[in-house]
């Protein structure tokens, strides 16, 4: 089944004004935990969707990681628990030791194949 533009953006849009979390998973695919400073979600607002695609709206979180490596973001309900909309694949990152992520790009895209 094909999404028309106008369908897209209003699944994007009831996401968007849902609000919501981005995480950082491990290349298993489980959420980092720990750090000290100690790893959270972070919470991302996002701009209107259009064409199918939405923005983020305004400065990208940046997360404290301890040594691990970084290989998904993904998109929640809530801080802590709630439902997971998405896990997205990134570049991994390889952390040695305790540091900073930052999320380089916030866009959710429909679009994506």
């Amino acid at each position: 089944m094909a999404y028309e533009d106008a369908g897209k953006n209003l699944m994007l849009n009831a996401l968007g004004a849902a609000g919501v979390y981005a995480s950082l998973h491990i290349v298993n695919g489980t959420e980092v935990t720990g750090g000290s400073p100690a790893y959270a979600r972070k919470a991302i607002t996002y701009a209107a969707a259009n064409a199918g695609s939405m923005a983020a709206n305004g400065t990208l979180p940046v997360f404290n990681v301890p040594a691990c490596t970084v290989a998904y973001v993904g998109i929640y309900s809530a801080s802590t628990g709630g439902t997971k909309y998405c896990t997205i694949p990134v570049t991994n990152e390889v952390y040695a030791a305790q540091g900073t992520h930052t999320i380089l790009t916030g866009t959710l895209d429909l679009n994506a194949a």
